[in-house]
Order: C-alpha cells, then structure tokens, then sequence
C-alpha cells in the first residue's frame, strides 16, 4: 500500500503554485517530497490554502466539478455590496472564460460587517481614503480560473485581496503565512468530506 503525503500550505500572495521557476515558487516555502505537486492552483495574486499531495484519486475527488466540492473565499473589495449585488453573485453572473460567456453556478455570498482575521498581507493593500472597502466571503461549487475576482468585478466591486480560506471542512484557521502542515490522509479525507475506501 502506496503511504501518500499530504501537505496543507498558506499560499503568500506573489508566490506561484508551482515548483519550477528560479523565484517566487514553492520551493521558497519549503522542501517538500519531490512527488507532491499542487491540486489545483491559486493565483500569484491570490492567497491562502492551497494542498499538495501525490494522490491521483483525492486530485481527481477535488478538481472534478461532479463532485461539487465547496471552496470558501474571502475576498476584500472595492466599494460596499448592496443586496442586489449579493444576491447576484448568488444567483449566477456571467464572466468570460476563454473568450465565451459562461454564467456561474448557484453560490452562497454574504456582506461581512467586520474584516476577517486574517495575517497582514505582504505587500499591504494600498489604502485609499476616498475609496471605501469591504469583505465579502463567497463559498462556490466550482473552480474557473480567477473565478472569484470576474465574478467581484461583474458586479460592480473589484477585488483587492483575495484569500481561499477553506475547501469543505479543511481551513487554513491558526495559519501563518506560507506556514506548511501535514496531514494523514484518514484525517483529510474526513475534513474533505471525501467517502471512499481506504
């Protein structure tokens, strides 16, 4: 029986989630077993819980949209939602990906009246007097390349920082950043709400 590794990382903002590359990678985290690659991907600009494994069958269980995983982010944003534009992202808005209009799935989106507690970004958000923000937390089903912020942006509220913060049951709560954790797969498949044979 094959013993796979499974590492959950606070991806910094500016680092890329992957290993080749010179700099601003995540060889810069840590050294970690060279058969472990990302499941999935976060922006450069993007931060937050990112996993890396060698398991085929929990990459497939994550990145098959059949199995409707929920990723949970927090995204600060210019401007402050209103409720048309909260029940918008809920209901769906259309956003281009790769050059066609696609309409996003049904999505659970909350105005948050206090910012999350999060580590300081690094760089900060450049703060604007004249220009108020605000934090939405947005939980989705599926995973279009930077789905987050062309979903932000079509209503009307860019994003400025945006941070995954969870995948189902599996968060990065007590995390520094680009702090690294293992996991035993029983554990993570359970916090996964992965139910399959071990």
């Amino acid at each position: 029986m094959t013993n796979y590794r499974y590492f959950v990382i606070y991806k910094p903002f500016g680092i890329l989630s992957q290993f080749s590359g010179d700099k601003g990678t995540l060889k810069d985290i840590g050294d970690f077993p060279k058969e472990v690659y990302p499941v999935g991907r976060l922006d450069k600009d993007s931060e937050g819980l990112l996993l890396l494994t060698d398991d085929k069958v929990l990459n497939h269980h994550l990145l098959d949209p059949k199995f409707r995983h929920i990723r949970t982010y927090l995204a600060q944003v210019e401007g402050i939602p209103d409720a048309k534009s909260v029940q918008s992202l809920e209901s769906g808005v259309d956003i281009n990906i790769d050059g066609k209009l696609y309409r996003t799935k049904k999505a659970f989106a909350k105005h948050l009246m206090e910012p999350p507690i999060l580590p300081e970004r690094n760089p900060p958000i450049r703060y604007r007097k004249s220009v108020p923000d605000s934090w939405i937390e947005l939980k989705l089903i599926e995973g279009k390349n930077r789905q987050v912020r062309k979903m932000t942006a079509a209503v009307g509220l860019p994003t400025l920082r945006l941070v995954r913060w969870s995948i189902e049951s599996l968060n990065i709560e007590g995390f520094e950043v680009g702090e690294f954790r293992e996991y035993e797969k029983e554990e993570l498949y359970k916090l996964l709400n992965i139910k399959i044979k071990m």
